[in-house]
């Protein structure tokens, strides 16, 4: 920048600082200044409440400022739909043409205050109800800038509350303690809102068009839409792939200790079938006195222990048939 310019750059922002004072901020390099923000609003005088709308203007001064155009940006848009924001946009590049090689940034503040004071009435739908907004309806602001009718808002705040009293009357005395108490938020980004009064937006009459709305009707698009969505859902129905519809849930989660669990499987072992007692047969009994010798002090070998199994292989020397393969008694080694 040659020194004309810097001084024509150095006054306008002295005159801004001047004007808008905390309003503005100005951001620089060093000591150029690079980048100008504020945040404008409609020309309400001092009734902070009637500013519905507001967006921050931002401009970046670029090299060889103010013979050169600088690059204009709004940001944070609040209320202002497509259309509205467009129509400023062209207002900037016909403005900043204008006044090519001149300070220019606080023409384009006051063209923008007033295109916001020409439409300071919220554009698009309430969120709630999704009727738009037309003259002579109530609507309320919230502190993050969206845009309820009054009636809509009181009717989804006092649904909350008792939505709220009815899941705490189901817990039991120590859990309704520690429950948080109810929080007005707002239905958008859930921000706690502040000086709400619910009572007096309660009492507003309801939108405007919700009583020249058109009744409704099943339009064949809506009638085609319907049967897309219902093969869609058949289709993940049959893949399993909607949760919770034919489906017992989830099995319950019970939690026990080591001990639960040792009884769990002495009580699943299977329980022993009855002993069947049967009469002695006198030939058994006999053919194991010849297995043993004769010597019934074998059963047991010692006071209290297990009976010993009988032994059923072969014995070497008793074979008196002499079976083939086998030595009978007296036979040669």
């Amino acid at each position: 920048m040659s020194s004309i310019m810097d001084e024509r750059v150095t006054d306008e922002i002295e005159a801004l600082e001047a004007i808008l004072m905390d309003d503005v901020v100005i951001k620089r390099v060093g000591d150029v200044p690079q980048v100008i923000e504020t945040v404008l609003h409609p020309s309400t005088g001092d009734d902070v409440e009637q500013q519905y709308v507001c967006v921050t203007l931002v401009v970046k001064l670029t090299p060889g400022y103010p013979d050169s155009i600088p690059e204009v940006t709004l940001r944070n848009p609040r209320g202002l739909d497509d259309d509205i924001l467009a129509n400023i946009h062209v207002q900037i590049r016909e403005k900043i043409a204008d006044c090519l090689g001149s300070p220019v940034i606080f023409e384009l503040i006051e063209l923008i205050r007033d295109c916001l004071t020409e439409c300071n009435l919220p554009s698009g739908q309430c969120m709630i109800c999704l009727f738009g907004f037309c003259k002579g309806d109530h609507f309320v602001r919230t502190q993050c800038y969206h845009y309820f009718h009054s009636h809509c808002l009181a009717l989804h705040l006092i649904s909350g509350r008792r939505y709220h009293e009815e899941e705490k009357s189901v817990l039991p005395a120590w859990q309704q303690a520690t429950k948080d108490p109810f929080k007005e938020m707002c239905p958008v980004c859930r921000v706690t809102l502040t000086n709400i009064d619910v009572d007096t937006m309660a009492k507003a009459p309801p939108p405007m068009a919700s009583f020249t709305a058109p009744a409704f009707h099943l339009t064949e698009e809506l009638r085609t839409l319907q049967r897309e969505m219902a093969k869609m859902m058949a289709y993940q129905m049959a893949k399993g792939g909607i949760i919770g519809c034919n489906d017992p849930g989830p099995p319950p989660l019970t939690i026990t200790t080591p001990e639960d669990n040792e009884n769990n499987v002495n009580n699943s072992s299977p329980t022993p079938a009855p002993e069947v007692v049967k009469a002695p047969n006198n030939n058994a009994i006999n053919c194991a006195a010849r297995q043993t010798g004769g010597n019934s002090s074998n059963d047991n070998s010692a006071p209290g222990s297990p009976a010993r199994p009988a032994y059923r292989g072969p014995y070497r020397g008793f074979n008196r048939r002499g079976k083939p393969g086998r030595r009978g008694r007296g036979a040669a080694r």
